[in-house]
């Protein structure tokens, strides 16, 4: 993808974020044994209920939809991003934003340092570049860290809760192409559906 017109959005510095998140609920109930007098609380795991797909997907998908096979590396980066996403306090819509940007730009792969093949020097999932101020080489290749600074990019856009995902992933990554983003809605919705939760 040629980033020759893309802008850094964001200074990368200061990315702390407060926050964390435990793991799906515990609730006890009592379990009830032969005789009653030796009832005894059992904990017992309950799996939360996967996002609403009104969440996920707001305003429906735009286009035509893409979808490709994902080896375990990229499925680990998708769960690298939503975890980035819940550690930055976002909700589910921004994890779908982050899975499809990813998407368009390096289909979940850490994209290291790719010769000629390389789009100026974009690095990383979200294909961003040290010269426009997104961190080192180092930095864009770890993928908490480069999803931080594109959700924190994303905050500083007016309204993107309420905007169509390809328009909130450009006004970030202000790409030469800014609609591809769009055709990566489902599969990114239903990769936060499968891990926000796990």
């Amino acid at each position: 993808m040629n980033t020759m017109l893309r802008k850094s959005v964001l200074g990368v510095a200061g990315l702390a974020f407060a926050g964390g998140l435990a793991a799906g609920p515990l609730h006890a109930t009592t379990a009830t044994t032969a005789s009653p007098v030796e009832a005894k609380p059992v904990a017992v795991a309950v799996q939360a209920d996967k996002p609403d797909s009104g969440k996920l997907i707001p305003h429906g998908v735009q286009g035509a939809q893409s979808r490709i096979d994902l080896d375990g590396e990229q499925v680990a980066n998708a769960k690298a991003i939503i975890a980035a996403t819940k550690k930055a306090g976002l909700p589910e819509r921004a994890a779908v934003i982050s899975i499809a940007t990813s998407l368009q730009e390096s289909k979940l792969e850490n994209l290291g340092h790719l010769g000629d093949r390389n789009d100026h020097d974009s690095l990383g999932l979200f294909q961003q570049r040290p010269s426009s101020g997104w961190g080192t080489p180092e930095q864009i290749t770890d993928p908490q860290y480069s999803t931080t600074a594109f959700l924190k990019g994303l905050k500083q856009v007016d309204g993107w809760q309420d905007m169509p995902l390809t328009d909130a992933a450009q006004t970030v990554q202000v790409s030469a192409y800014p609609d591809a983003y769009a055709q990566w809605e489902q599969q990114a919705a239903d990769l936060v559906a499968q891990h926000w939760n796990s």
